[in-house]
């Protein structure tokens, strides 16, 4: 990565807008995962679930990786 505050800065805020999509998409599975379970569809609540952990564990890394660029 180039040693530039400029670049750092507009990929944390490219990353940080990924994010939020993230966030977004995560509400979005919660509540289908929800209507599924209260429909009587669990197996397909349970994949909505374990979709719903990588979306909590990328959110972490690209926390990480903003803070990290952020810093710079």
């Amino acid at each position: 990565m180039p040693d530039n505050p400029d670049y750092a800065i507009a990929t944390a805020d490219a990353l940080t807008l990924l994010l939020h999509n993230q966030h977004a998409l995560g509400a979005a599975i919660e509540e289908i995962t929800k209507w599924l379970l209260d429909n009587g569809v669990e197996s397909v609540a349970i994949n909505a679930a374990g979709a719903m952990d990588a979306l909590d564990t990328n959110a972490k890394a690209l926390t990480d990786a903003i803070m990290r660029l952020r810093k710079c």
